[in-house]
């Protein structure tokens, strides 16, 4: 077998959630991504108490192997004696292919008064094709105070955008492009996501182009303030990367489904990024269409 020099930090939280959900029992948990223990809520899941991993090796057929403290492996989601398992990490590329086409990038021009003067301000964000008409859904919070809108799809193509409809509360917008036969994202059913599933972070990070991250969920029904006088309620927190740029753009599912709406991440903090759940979003979205 090949020792693996490093494991990535989503299979690392994958194997401490797997542990944390086989029942183990002991003195002490393993510590979260950041070196912050506790429960649901700090930087990092919490770990089975009691058990570390304590290597990973590749086999014949280039399959990870985990080895824990307590003589047992991981076979991807349950525990197994004396016997290596293996864990089968998923390729993204086929699904990444099929999305990528349905999220738009947003560029949007705003006129800021400092003090006597008044200047032009640039901004990014990220949308997805509600239908084949140029329906398109972000955040409230990208094109709010927009002189100019400006939306580029993954074929390249320009088109300016009008405001539809927003919801500042729930952070919400609904724009319009001249086009037809765009490629719509279909709705996943977020009610059904569990902490540990993958997903998929897919916008236009720092303004750069449509880009994909990966990662798994890391809790979900989280509240965060977002200023003095707005909150988040009922997100789905994920370790998939979430940059400025990235607001408005969906969060999927492996059936490649939007099951969130990706708007801020965690200043400072790596691995702790926010998304809307489609189970509150989907409602206000129908609602803004009316």
């Amino acid at each position: 077998m090949k020792i693996l020099s490093k494991l990535t930090l989503e299979f690392l939280l994958v194997a401490v959630m797997v542990l944390a959900l086989s029942g183990c029992t002991g003195s002490a948990g393993l510590p979260g991504p950041t070196g912050q223990q506790g429960p649901a809520g700090s930087a990092g899941a919490p770990g089975a108490a009691g058990v570390s991993i304590t290597g990973a090796s590749v086999n014949s057929t280039g399959h990870l192997v985990l080895a824990l403290s307590n003589g047992q492996t991981i076979d991807g989601g349950s525990i197994s004696n004396n016997q290596n398992a293996v864990i089968n990490l998923p390729s993204f590329a086929a699904l990444i292919s099929v999305v990528k086409p349905s999220v738009v990038e947003i560029n949007v021009t705003a006129t800021v008064g400092t003090g006597r003067r008044t200047v032009q301000q640039q901004g990014a964000g990220s949308g997805w094709i509600w239908d084949a008409n140029g329906t398109i859904v972000t955040n409230n919070h990208v094109v709010t105070g927009a002189t100019t809108i400006t939306v580029t799809t993954s074929d390249g193509k320009t088109f300016p955008a009008q405001v539809i409809n927003t919801d500042p509360v729930n952070d919400l917008a609904v724009i319009k492009i001249n086009a037809t036969q765009l490629q719509s994202l279909k709705i996943g059913d977020a009610s059904k996501l569990l902490a540990g599933d993958w997903v998929l972070a897919v916008g236009n990070p720092l303004g750069e182009g449509i880009t994909a991250t990966q990662g798994i969920v890391s809790r979900l029904g989280v509240s965060v303030p977002y200023s003095q006088t707005q909150t988040y309620n009922d997100l789905i927190e994920t370790t998939a990367p979430i940059n400025p740029g990235n607001s408005g753009g969906p969060l999927i599912n492996l059936a490649g489904e939007v099951v969130g709406i990706t708007t801020l991440g965690a200043n400072g903090v790596q691995g702790m990024g926010y998304a809307i759940s489609m189970v509150d979003a989907l409602p206000v979205i129908q609602k803004l269409l009316k």
